[in-house]
């Protein structure tokens, strides 16, 4: 089995090539976040009618995503990278001519499918390419990407949705277009996927996730990932209209205080990933940062009132709850088999991505239209991220520092439960 050299300048080049990727197709996703409160308002919709289109996209996604995957594993990762810019720069950009929810819905829907393929496949890449002694610090930083793509959103926002309508600010999408050259120039196939592919002798199959080896973990990785996006996509998708509605700031206001929380937050997924590398196993790791993550939440609700406080609170919040996610998917890329990488990780990621997206703003919407913001927020975030935490306790903590191939043969020899936190 090829084994990445641990002097070769190509994981480096293949990582600043993901992350640059990857934030690119955050900051697509967090243009409508911002655009939201403008775009409730000229169609005319209710907080939770406006979530249940946002539910109806992210159904959508979730359906092509997976499939998207699986061509993945069974072709060419390289192949779906292009493909993922290309169609997300063009749909993103689509979204300034919608004229009715229903175009809003299927745009949203295959755009963030296209756009979300990123995550599977950057996280396939960078598992398969790193040296095993830092690929979960890699693995970890790579999800930087997502708060540097809402801080990037936030200067484009704060100042498109202060002096133009808000379909100008989705032209913005187009910027992941000149990336194409550079996949195609820095990035090749992982050459682990092609020798699995090769040595097993028949396609991926997604049903291979449900088999007796590997049920267990697709099952509650599937369930934690998504209760913690039901609270993640409750919380932050709502953010725009939770501060425009309740804390009473203009767009140009809450553009700032988001895209600064954002990055203030980006020490706590550093922080995360060294601690998932070097001093906690990344399942232990997850546990604590989810917890912490819960408490700041609660404390931004109920405990500020003026902008620096709240800003405070929200970079804490981000540093914990968001920041998170930079164990998780470290942990999600190295536990399944190489030849099903890319399928689990739109499965137990990105399939649970979209279903807690679709779910989770709905929910938390209705809640805040019945109980207000401030209960209707606490309970219907708080609860599922509290217990999101509590589930990574019944997962299998990894030791740092083993390739992949280690790593599957001591999920499979049945060790799971004998290595210590």
């Amino acid at each position: 089995m090829p084994t990445p050299a641990e002097h070769s300048r190509y994981p480096y080049a293949a990582f600043a090539v993901c992350l640059v990727a990857y934030a690119t197709s955050q900051m697509d996703l967090a243009l409508l976040g911002y655009a939201g409160p403008s775009i409730r308002n000229e169609f005319g919709l209710t907080l939770s009618g406006y979530m249940a289109v946002l539910a109806a996209a992210f159904v959508i996604a979730g359906i092509l995503i997976v499939w998207f995957s699986l061509l993945a594993d069974r072709g060419s990762r390289r192949g779906m990278f292009v493909f993922s810019l290309v169609a997300s720069s063009v749909l993103v950009a689509l979204h300034g001519l919608v004229a009715s929810v229903v175009m809003l819905a299927l745009l949203r829907g295959t755009s963030i499918a296209a756009g979300g393929l990123t995550y599977p496949i950057t996280g396939a890449i960078i598992a398969e390419e790193f040296p095993a002694r830092f690929r979960g610090l890699a693995l970890g930083l790579l999800q930087i990407g997502y708060p540097l793509g809402w801080v990037l959103a936030s200067f484009w926002a704060a100042w498109l949705l202060t002096d133009y309508n808000w379909r100008w600010l989705f032209l913005v999408g187009l910027v992941s277009l000149p990336l194409v050259a550079v996949v195609l120039a820095v990035i090749r196939e992982p050459a682990r996927a092609v020798a699995a592919r090769q040595s097993e002798g028949t396609k991926a199959r997604w049903l291979e996730l449900l088999s007796p080896a590997l049920r267990r973990r697709t099952v509650l990785l599937f369930i934690a990932q998504f209760l913690f996006i039901w609270a993640y996509a409750g919380s932050v998708f709502l953010m725009p209209f939770y501060l425009a509605e309740h804390r009473g700031f203009d767009a140009a206001k809450f553009s700032e205080l988001i895209g600064l929380g954002h990055a203030i937050g980006i020490g706590g997924y550093v922080l995360a990933a060294l601690t998932g590398e070097f001093l906690l196993t990344r399942r232990t790791t997850v546990v604590i940062w989810t917890l912490l993550g819960a408490v700041m939440f609660q404390v931004m609700v109920w405990g500020t009132s003026g902008f620096g406080d709240l800003l405070i609170a929200y970079g804490l919040m981000s540093m914990f709850f968001y920041g998170s996610a930079a164990v998780k998917f470290a942990y999600l890329a190295e536990v399944f088999p190489t030849r099903l990488r890319a399928t689990a990780l739109s499965t137990s990621g990105s399939l649970a991505v979209t279903l807690g997206s679709a779910t989770g703003p709905l929910m938390v919407s209705m809640a805040v239209e019945t109980l207000g913001w401030n209960v209707g927020y606490a309970l219907v975030v708080g609860i599922p991220l509290t217990l999101a935490g509590c589930l990574y306790l019944a997962l299998t903590p990894v030791p740092s520092g083993l390739e992949v191939e280690e790593v599957e043969q001591l999920l499979s020899a049945g060790h799971e439960s004998s290595q210590a936190p």
